[in-house]
């Protein structure tokens, strides 16, 4: 057997991710019901029944979600807890690339977490308007966030059962290597210098209401923080040049630092995103002082500052 499955921690995270789908799979059969015979200016039992079933299957949904969502830093421990055993391995990066679905799977629990944490959102809007208007939009998003899961299930399956730890795999100083360019063939300091305007952007922006320029700011600030931490402010935090990673700083050795910046980062721009798509499509003016978002950007923008600043106190340079 794979020495993988054996791992408490890896049993633990498939067993939570199959006992919720299959929650959710249950919610998925009663949908089709609710979405065709929808009609809340029907006032016959039929239409009682189907509300009753409605707020059972809207209770499970919710519930599931929240719970993946935890499962996101669990996940991310358990991959780095393999690297104890998966040859060549010194942190996650290592375990993400020992086989071709590693990367794939992150990048679709992400888009996953995006879109459930948006489902959430319109569900607590049908659920404040006066005649759930919004609950058949809500069901057809569940039955796509659905199959995505149904993915993600498989994905998860293959890429922990195909987990060789006897095979070596690069360690994140050859994964994250120097490169001359980065994103969009930008080098470090153009990476850098963009961060910060973007970052300036979404403040004003968010300020101002301008909710169509503050989602996109909010879209290419993402993967621009992605790479600035990488590539620059994650040296500081290690201190050293030419260590290059975005998963050893969630080991303990800095304290676990990189679950609260990956934590602001992505809750920050979800925020963002989604308070923009609410604005503009749903509920125009009814989070007038919803400001998390910015919050979470900024406490993420100075997290980053501080440690070069910190550096420089403490040593008189820049790396």
């Amino acid at each position: 057997m794979n020495d993988a499955l054996l791992n408490d921690e890896v049993i633990i995270y498939l067993l939570s991710e199959i006992i919720i789908y299959l929650l959710l799979f249950i919610a998925f059969l009663a949908t089709p019901t609710i979405i065709k015979n929808w009609n809340f200016n029907n006032f016959s039992s039929k239409q009682f029944k189907l509300e009753n079933r409605s707020y059972l299957v809207i209770t499970i949904i919710s519930f599931t979600i929240i719970l993946k969502i935890m499962l996101i830093p669990y996940l991310i421990y358990t991959i780095d807890e393999l690297s104890n055993i998966v040859a060549g391995a010194m942190c996650g990066a290592g375990v993400i690339k020992a086989n071709a679905y590693g990367n794939p799977l992150l990048f679709l629990k992400i888009i996953v977490i995006f879109l459930s944490g948006f489902w959430i959102t319109i569900n607590q809007i049908d659920l404040k308007s006066k005649n759930y208007k919004y609950t058949i939009l809500k069901l057809w998003l569940f039955v796509a966030i659905f199959f995505l899961m149904t993915m993600e299930i498989t994905l998860d399956i293959l890429y922990f059962t195909n987990i060789e730890t006897s095979k070596p795999v690069s360690c994140c100083s050859v994964i994250f290597d120097n490169r001359d360019y980065l994103f969009m063939g930008l080098d470090v300091t153009k990476i850098v210098i963009l961060f910060y305007l973007l970052y300036m952007l979404i403040v004003l922006t968010t300020l101002s209401k301008k909710y169509a320029i503050s989602m996109l700011a909010n879209i290419l600030f993402l993967p621009i923080a992605y790479y600035s931490v990488v590539y620059f402010f994650g040296t500081y935090i290690y201190q050293l040049p030419t260590h290059k990673c975005p998963f050893c700083m969630m080991q303990s050795d800095y304290y676990f630092v990189g679950y609260l910046l990956w934590g602001l980062l992505i809750l920050g721009v979800f925020r963002g995103i989604n308070q923009s798509i609410i604005e503009i499509f749903f509920a125009p003016h009814q989070n007038k002082k919803d400001y998390i978002a910015l919050v979470l950007l900024t406490l993420f923008v100075l997290l980053c500052s501080g440690f070069v600043l910190f550096y420089y106190i403490e040593r008189g340079v820049f790396l």
